[in-house]
């Protein structure tokens, strides 16, 4: 390869040096990541109401109304979002709407590349407009895939296989550089933050039960011995420390890390629902495999239908642009570019600008995690942060030291209690936890964060009591039902249990899988005056007011 700096950027971002046996990989991932982006909005489009809607419990134009006063405008970048031309019910069902849409015809491989950009655009209008139900690294890592996947998706409407467009070396590259960053960084951090659980590997021992939304199997695997629960904080450590590294190394290393880390990912995804973080990693996984792998691992029916797409796709891009041409690896990209050659230099260089950006703020936030005080410039990475396309990862560094779950209650007299009833996390001691990711339940997810902290950290409670005492409807969808259908209760509250999975014996016993204890008020009670003003009526009195 000749190393000037011109001829390596055509190696780095031109498909006609790229990565051209990475076609089936490409089109699995794309498929996945539709999937994915429709299950986010999905998702979305029963909650955004109740989250960020104008009668919602953080008001997206509350936010944006103080972004602006702050920012002036500089607001458009360090809130990128297309709430701006409105907030309200309709602009924010509509988001979700295109969105969902967009996510269908990625899905469908009709115009990838516009389809990502839809995806890519209504999903970062709710983030950066969202606060508090929107700070998670899987939205982080969905962000920063889907803008990267513009750059590797191939161009057209029906594109298939892409056979004449295949993936640049660069993009496929900084794919698997998010992949290798989500599992490494992840391990770095576990050890760095000092937490004895995972020195003492004791990390797992009560994992299952204190996430964030447990699953009926992660129940039985609680129960499992010690030795198992070691055995796997120290797998999960040598995973992301060690064996992702596999990814650099030659073909064989990187087929052999995915049939590792995908057994492992599908692991998680039925022990613990973490929304659609473990199925994104999992899509990111199948960029370790090639076209020769896969091609040999489908059914034998189905080999001929893909070598003669992969086929069919080649004499059409000819045919489309010499009828005449001989050979058949003629390529029209290649002819039309170098027509206009000023137009190629722009187009590579924007490309490398933004791609490299990316590298480079990825690069620097990973160096940080491991050597904190090294100065490397810091403006290229604040500038890309509002976007969330360059994201630093690090997950389960400190582990929950126990289950707790905030409940609402409304009451007539301030005497007798009804609990307001939840979609997902853990309420009725004899429900068992369920399987819902992809799906993200914000609300309940946060609800979890939350019970960890104390209620003035997390303003998103009070605001809830606040919407409960006026029977908002938008907030209500969040609830699985309303025990107050007729008017809305006198008094709100939100108190604070500690659950624990049952043992075998008492399940065998009671047929519950929860125990819980009641440890009193989590946030003031609240009730609403003649007029109209909102007091407490009770202040909580434990460690976490």
């Amino acid at each position: 390869m000749d190393w000037a700096p011109a001829s390596a950027a055509r190696w780095l971002l031109d498909s006609e040096h790229s990565a051209s046996d990475r076609l089936i990989p490409r089109w699995i991932f794309l498929r996945w990541l539709g999937f994915i982006y429709f299950s986010a909005f999905f998702s979305l489009i029963f909650q955004i109401r109740g989250l960020i809607g104008p009668e919602g419990i953080l008001p997206a134009g509350d936010y944006l109304q103080a972004v602006a006063h702050s920012l002036g405008h500089a607001r458009f970048w360090y809130a990128p979002t297309l709430l701006w031309f409105s907030s309200g019910s309709h602009m924010l069902v509509a988001i979700c709407c295109v969105g969902m849409a967009a996510a269908v015809l990625l899905a469908f491989n009709l115009w990838p590349r516009g389809a990502l950009a839809a995806c890519f655009v209504c999903f970062v209008s709710f983030v950066s407009a969202a606060g508090d139900f929107s700070g998670y690294q899987s939205d982080g890592m969905l962000l920063e895939a889907g803008f990267i996947a513009l750059f590797f998706a191939p161009p057209g409407f029906r594109p298939r296989l892409g056979v004449a467009h295949p993936p640049s070396r660069a993009s496929l590259f900084l794919l698997q550089w998010e992949w290798f960053r989500i599992y490494f960084e992840s391990g770095v951090v576990k050890i760095a933050s000092g937490e004895p659980q995972w020195r003492n590997m004791t990390a797992m021992d009560e994992y299952y039960q204190n996430g964030p939304l447990p699953t009926w199997i992660g129940w039985y695997l609680q129960h499992l011995p010690h030795w198992f629960h070691a055995s796997t904080a120290y797998a999960t450590l040598a995973l992301e420390l060690g064996l992702v590294w596999m990814l650099f190394l030659p073909r064989r290393w990187r087929i052999l890390c995915f049939f590792i880390v995908t057994p492992w990912q599908i692991g998680i995804i039925l022990t613990a629902n973490y929304t659609f973080l473990n199925y994104l990693v999992l899509a990111l996984g199948f960029l370790l495999l090639d076209d020769r792998l896969l091609l040999s691992l489908v059914p034998r029916r189905w080999k001929p239908y893909l070598g003669s797409q992969l086929k069919a796709d080649r004499v059409i891009e000819v045919r489309a642009t010499d009828p005449g041409a001989a050979e058949l690896g003629s390529s029209s990209k290649t002819r039309n570019l170098s027509t206009h050659p000023q137009l190629t230099a722009i187009k590579f260089s924007l490309i490398g600008l933004m791609l490299g950006w990316i590298f480079y703020s990825t690069t620097a936030q990973m160096i940080w995690i491991l050597w904190p005080s090294l100065k490397l410039p810091t403006t290229p990475v604040e500038a890309l942060d509002p976007f969330r396309i360059a994201n630093r990862y690090g997950l389960f560094a400190v582990m929950t030291r126990g289950r707790y779950e905030i409940e609402f209650q409304g009451s007539e007299d301030g005497q007798t209690w009804e609990a307001y009833p939840f979609r997902y996390k853990p309420q009725d001691p004899s429900k068992p936890p369920g399987i819902y990711a992809p799906y993200q339940p914000r609300f309940d997810w946060n609800l979890w964060f939350a019970s960890l902290g104390s209620w003035r950290q997390y303003p998103i409670v009070l605001s809830t009591e606040i919407q409960l005492l006026s029977n908002d409807s938008d907030v209500l969808a969040l609830f699985a039902g309303n025990p107050f259908l007729h008017e809305p209760p006198r008094q709100v509250r939100a108190v604070l249990w500690q659950y624990w999975f049952t043992t075998a014996e008492e399940k065998r016993k009671t047929g519950l899988w929860w125990r819980r204890q009641f440890l009193g008020l989590y946030a003031p009670a609240i009730t609403r005056d003649t007029d109209g003003r909102i007091r407490a009526v009770e202040w909580p009195t434990s460690a976490r007011q």
